[in-house]
């Protein structure tokens, strides 16, 4: 089946190894930069433009970008989700792009993550901060790669920060500190999998384990508990590949943010897996799964509406036009068909093959002659 796919990105080297694996699997792959696109929402439907052109058809597109294109791929994916297959839903851009929003949905979903506290004034975060226990976690809802992310070890030095900050006039996220020894694992999910994962470890005097920040990796192997934490997670937030980003505590993991944009070069070199090829794999077998389902509906629907008087030609036979249904190397006939020709399971058939062409014929096998 010829399938076509689009992958929306800045163009990073993972999204150049992404589409480089797709490329692999699908029949046509074309690498659009995120940065080229406008929609026209001014008429009826909602139009996708690429260098001011309208963008072509596609079975698969995989979107995908910064916190600061948010907004934009939540709108272009909502336009185009119901054409064709996306792994990551609308939603997804804005939930996994926001931190609050993100502990928002995990909290709903019961996924344990650090005790956590948001508020919008500084004289509320103060009452806030004078109930914690220190060392405490803050953190601006925007921002990847571990910014935004400020740490203070007593009431007297989060107020300092608080006042300082006071002028961006944003919301706060304040959160427990959790100690685990400068160390975070991230998990990089795919479908109901975690495909690879990796134990993240902060430089010295440095308490973000992001590598962004510094720190070293090395490959390990989560238990099932963990990975299906993991596999939650993305649910949650309706993305189908996604990083997971968990702690590991005395009550068990948890889990401080999500990523839908995850880079891809670290975990492969830790983890020694071709995370890209895992992703463009499976990017490809759920739009195959998917088309083919399209398929089958389309096929059933026009059996629904066929007259089976007008199939009947001169000579008496009934003849259908349909797509064949392909399971493994055998392929299922419609019941029509099958009730047409009078075929059972309990019969023996000649099957004569030849280009574009099979003929079926039943034969008449005495009593005797099966022994």
């Amino acid at each position: 089946m010829m399938l076509r796919a689009g992958l929306i990105s800045l163009g990073s080297e993972s999204s150049v190894w992404t589409a480089k694996a797709m490329k692999k699997y699908f029949s046509e792959v074309d690498e659009l930069d995120i940065r080229k696109i406008d929609i026209n929402i001014s008429g009826k439907d909602a139009e996708i433009l690429y260098d001011g052109k309208p963008l072509g058809e596609y079975d698969c597109i995989y979107a995908k970008g910064s916190f600061r294109y948010a907004q934009l791929l939540k709108t272009l994916t909502s336009v185009l989700h119901k054409k064709c297959y996306m792994p990551i839903s609308p939603e997804a851009f804005t939930i996994a792009h926001d931190k609050l929003l993100t502990h928002l949905e995990l909290q709903e979903h019961n996924i344990p993550m650090p005790r956590t506290y948001v508020s919008s004034t500084i004289p509320a975060a103060k009452k806030i901060l004078e109930k914690m226990n220190y060392p405490v976690i803050m953190k601006f809802p925007q921002g990847t790669g571990g910014k935004g992310v400020l740490f203070a070890d007593s009431y007297a030095s989060a107020s300092s920060l608080l006042d300082a900050l006071s002028a961006l006039r944003q919301p706060f996220i304040i959160q427990e500190y959790v100690e685990t020894g400068g160390t975070d694992i991230r998990a990089i999910v795919i479908g109901t999998k975690v495909a690879a994962s990796y134990k993240r470890k902060a430089k010295m005097s440095e308490l973000r384990a992001n590598f962004h920040a510094g720190g070293t990796a090395e490959p390990i192997v989560l238990d099932t508990m963990t990975k299906k934490l993991a596999v939650s997670v993305a649910k949650a937030i309706g993305a189908e590949i996604c990083a997971v980003d968990m702690l590991e505590s005395a009550k068990g993991p948890l889990v401080i943010e999500a990523n839908v944009s995850p880079g891809l070069q670290l975990i492969t070199r830790t983890t020694k897996i071709d995370v890209a090829d895992k992703i463009a794999r499976y990017l490809y077998e759920r739009t195959l799964e998917l088309k083919s389902r399209e398929k089958k509906i389309e096929a059933a629907s026009i059996l629904r509406g066929i007259d089976e008087d007008k199939m009947v030609t001169a000579d008496g036979k009934k003849k259908l036009i349909t797509n064949l249904d392909f399971r493994g190397n055998k392929v299922l006939l419609p019941e029509l068909i099958t009730k047409a020709a009078r075929l059972d399971e309990d019969g023996y058939y000649e099957i004569l093959a030849q280009p574009e062409k099979v003929v079926i014929r039943k034969l008449k096998i005495m009593k005797g002659d099966e022994a």
